[in-house]
């Protein structure tokens, strides 16, 4: 085994170890050659927690990609079948995508490209940054083999971002907003000849990706401490205006979006994507009614996350008086009253709400209750002679979980302290005989 498969496998979690066995099953069936490339790859070099796997093949990548999500009984969630490229959802909320190797000829900035099949090389070289130009061959035979077309290992080296060609903003100007978020949350700094690439796609007023583009960045960024920053920099480039004229300036929100960071990262201190449209809330926080619908139109969310935006702010309104009730004395009414929030409702009470026992609540739920709640597994309870999926079980699951949460930590007794260490005689060095 090659150190790189080696260090993969340690990086991987039973669900995704399974994920890669089962692709190199159906690839080497098909007499197809299968890499890992991506996000995944860039992630397990700098020694970060690997979250989606990232597929090519140098065929049909539709077939092979609908082909795990069977076999593995996951769910394909989208797909392009001019980019011959498919994602799908795994059980345990894995995602992963398969995609053909390709090239990409742009006849404007932006516009539809011309797409043809190509070599493994020759896809790494068209993609966007070097650090996300990085293969590794999952075949029998060269399994393990690194491929590395651009030297996106010495950029990871020396936390660089720097493009795979001087066209990259050109075919692709939403690439500018993975930039802003690399920089922000890799903490990596722009490589000099990138950064003129940058300056000269604002100075030549071709940087006008599609404002959609920016809903899976700003996602990202909105679990991370340093989103501030990040926004400054949109806007700075004028990139938030493609999502309404009037998100600039005052309306920006930078004051609100920094107290809701530290309200996040108080509650969550390695973040959470959950709550996601939370932050989207306070970011338009400022605009009119008709600024906000203009820029939820332009950000093209799914309507699932479009209804339950409406619901949010009502929701987080219920919750907060839920949360303040003077009748709650016990963790077990905490746990009541937080167990089926979703995590935005729950994030915009910490954001809005300036009452301190509501703050104290959130985060003694997340950080002391939640924990020891889910000590109390299904297996204990059908133990107790309770069948799964009966209002019975459900109500007796709940009373251990209140029994747990209520009862209080026991005394630890302190260590009798030692017997103090016979006396030494004066003369020689020896113990002194009991008389």
């Amino acid at each position: 085994m090659s150190d790189y498969m080696f260090a993969l496998e340690s990086h991987l979690d039973a669900a995704q170890n399974r994920t890669v066995a089962e692709i190199q099953r159906i690839a080497t069936d098909a007499n197809m050659t299968v890499w890992l490339t991506g996000g995944a790859m860039r992630d397990m070099l700098r020694g970060a927690p690997i979250r989606d796997l990232d597929f090519t093949v140098e065929r049909d990548a539709l077939k092979v990609g609908k082909s795990l999500a069977h076999a593995l009984k996951g769910t394909v969630t989208e797909e392009d079948s001019l980019k011959r490229w498919v994602e799908m959802e795994l059980p345990g909320g894995l995602r992963a995508s398969v995609s053909n190797a390709r090239t990409e000829k742009y006849s404007k900035a932006g516009g539809k490209p011309q797409i043809a099949s190509a070599t493994i090389h020759e896809d790494l070289s068209r993609r966007d940054f070097t650090i996300n130009a990085i293969a590794l061959f999952l075949n029998r035979g060269a399994k393990g083999l690194l491929v590395d077309p651009t030297n996106g290992q010495a950029d990871l080296l020396n936390r660089e971002l720097r493009t795979t060609n001087s066209m990259a903003f050109f075919d692709d100007p939403s690439r500018v907003f993975r930039l802003i978020r690399f920089k922000h949350i890799l903490g990596f700094e722009i490589a000099p000849r990138t950064q003129s690439q940058l300056d000269n796609a604002v100075l030549g007023d071709y940087l006008h990706p599609e404002p959609a583009a920016l809903a899976e960045d700003l996602r990202a960024l909105a679990s991370h401490e340093s989103s501030v920053a990040a926004m400054e920099d949109l806007d700075r480039l004028g990139l938030l205006k493609l999502v309404t004229p009037a998100l600039t300036g005052a309306k920006l929100n930078l004051q609100g979006i920094a107290r809701y960071e530290k309200q996040a990262h108080s509650i969550f201190p390695g973040g959470t994507e959950e709550g996601w449209l939370a932050f989207l809330t306070v970011l338009l926080e400022s605009l009119s009614p008709k600024d906000r619908a203009t820029a939820l139109k332009a950000l093209a969310l799914p309507a699932s996350e479009l209804k339950a935006l409406q619901k949010l702010e009502a929701g987080a309104k219920k919750r907060e008086s839920a949360l303040k009730s003077a009748k709650i004395h016990k963790p077990s009414q905490v746990w009541e009253a937080l167990r089926d929030a979703e995590t935005s409702e729950v994030l915009l009470v910490a954001y809005k709400s300036g009452i301190r026992v509501v703050q104290d609540r959130i985060r003694a739920y997340y950080q002391k209750y939640l924990p020891i709640a889910q000590e109390i597994t299904e297996d204990q309870v059908v133990a107790a002679g309770h069948k799964p999926g009966t209002p019975k079980f459900e109500k007796a699951f709940q009373a251990m979980v209140t029994t747990r949460l209520n009862a209080r930590p026991k005394k630890v007794e302190p260590e009798p302290e030692p017997p103090p260490p016979p006396p030494m005689s004066m003369g020689r060095g020896r113990p002194a005989r009991a008389s």
